[in-house]
């Protein structure tokens, strides 16, 4: 079984980066996992070499829907036969993965003052293509403080040119209803600007067009 750096090279090989993850002891205490996982490694896109990529995978290119997520089943399936892991997705049919849940446990992941997650490296711009439920106890991401403690101006909190995060709430109606007019122009072509606005999230490399596809499946 190859170790945490091993594993993290095999994931940038796949266009993919290990975000956050749970080890042995934290397996343990779940009954949310397959059962004898001694470790969970979430897997994000790996930024910002992923959508250039990705654009040309077959998945992309053969016009059927859904190309991202058959690209994720096919890449961390295989990935996962080969170390003897069992591929866990957020997509598909219910139930539903506890994704969420998964990262927030993980320590290296925490809840923004927006509600969406933030990440260390990928600030709000952190998403999960699926994760790997490993036999073998190897280190996972180590846990970190909160970033946005440190981040006096918190600048995701005023970006929203609707305030859809002003209640505490994501309001997905007025976000949605903005996004169809002109003035939402500049978060269908560049993604969401509360995530544009997080400092982290600023040198993360996300690149527009990627951020441009998904706001588009979201619409």
């Amino acid at each position: 079984m190859p170790d945490g750096h091993e594993m993290e090279q095999a994931a940038n090989a796949r266009l993919l980066t290990i975000t956050a993850g749970l080890d042995a002891e934290a397996c343990a205490a779940r009954d949310d996992l397959p059962p004898g996982s001694r470790t969970l490694l979430l897997l994000s896109p790996h930024e910002p070499a992923f959508w250039p990529a990705f654009q040309a995978t077959p998945e992309f290119r053969d016009g059927d829907p859904d190309p991202m997520d058959r690209w994720s089943r096919r890449v961390i399936t295989q990935w996962a036969e080969e170390v003897g892991a069992t591929p866990l997705f957020p997509f598909g049919s219910p139930p539903f993965h506890p994704f969420i849940k998964w990262a927030l446990a993980s320590g290296r992941v925490h809840s923004s003052p927006i509600g969406m997650m933030v990440h260390p490296h990928a600030g709000l711009f952190l998403s999960f293509r699926g994760a790997l439920a490993l036999p073998e106890a190897i280190p996972a991401p180590p846990i970190c403080a909160r970033p946005c403690d440190n981040c006096p101006d918190q600048p995701c909190r005023t970006a929203c040119p609707v305030d859809a995060f002003a209640t505490g709430a994501y309001d997905v109606p007025r976000c949605k209803a903005f996004l169809e007019t002109d003035a939402g122009f500049d978060c269908m072509s560049k993604g969401c600007k509360a995530r544009r606005a997080c400092p982290i999230g600023r040198n993360y490399g996300r690149l527009h067009e990627h951020s441009a596809y998904h706001m588009s499946r979201f619409l």
